[in-house]
């Protein structure tokens, strides 16, 4: 089977091939098409944002098309940075940009008020008549300060409740058994065994 990931976000192919290597498919991404354009992510939630990638890419490139979008939710800032976490900050700033951002607007907000989570939603398309939609959750903290070399994002500043590790102090091993991205692909990778059986 092929299938071709609808992100330009090297980080998130690594993880996505990490998982999915097992299985008997042939993964593309954009870096194999001379058209790869970066969908507008202008929905309201993150299902929506994920789909419209999914298809877009399926139309532009005639093959099945996965995509994902995450979304960090802070209880304590009326769920921001949610939908908008990729350009918390703005448009084209980078990862560090949004943290600092994110420890900003918590600056007054104390340990033990300060739970999050992680939510990412993967869409695959395999044609106009197939949509498979799967959910992954990770439940967490923002932490006071950055910890760890690890991982891409968000992942230095949330924490687990459980072990007081930043996703950042995690190896991509660690983190893909219990982190939201993990989960749904955890729950994609058994929708592509049935698929692909």
């Amino acid at each position: 089977m092929k299938l071709v990931l609808a992100t330009h976000n090297k980080d998130k192919i690594t993880e996505i091939k990490a998982l999915l290597q097992v299985l008997p498919i042939n993964i593309f991404t954009f870096q194999e098409f001379v058209r790869f354009p970066d969908v507008v992510e202008d929905r309201d939630t993150l299902e929506g944002n994920a789909e419209k990638k999914a298809w877009e890419i399926f139309e532009i490139t005639g093959m099945p098309a996965m995509a994902d979008d995450t979304g960090l939710f802070v209880d304590a800032i009326n769920g921001e940075p949610g939908v908008f976490s990729s350009r918390y900050a703005g448009e084209n700033v980078t990862y560090a940009d949004n943290r600092e951002k994110l420890i900003r607007e918590m600056a007054d907000i104390p340990e033990g008020k300060r739970d999050a989570v992680f939510k990412t939603v993967i869409v695959l398309i395999i044609n106009d008549n197939e949509k498979y939609i799967v959910e992954g959750r990770c439940e967490g903290y923002i932490g006071m300060e950055e910890i760890g070399t690890m991982g891409f994002g968000y992942d230095s500043i949330f924490y687990l409740h459980d072990s007081g590790k930043s996703f950042a102090e995690l190896t991509l091993e660690e983190k893909n058994k219990i982190s939201h991205r993990g989960r749904a692909l955890q729950k994609m990778k058994k929708v592509l065994e049935e698929i692909t059986k």
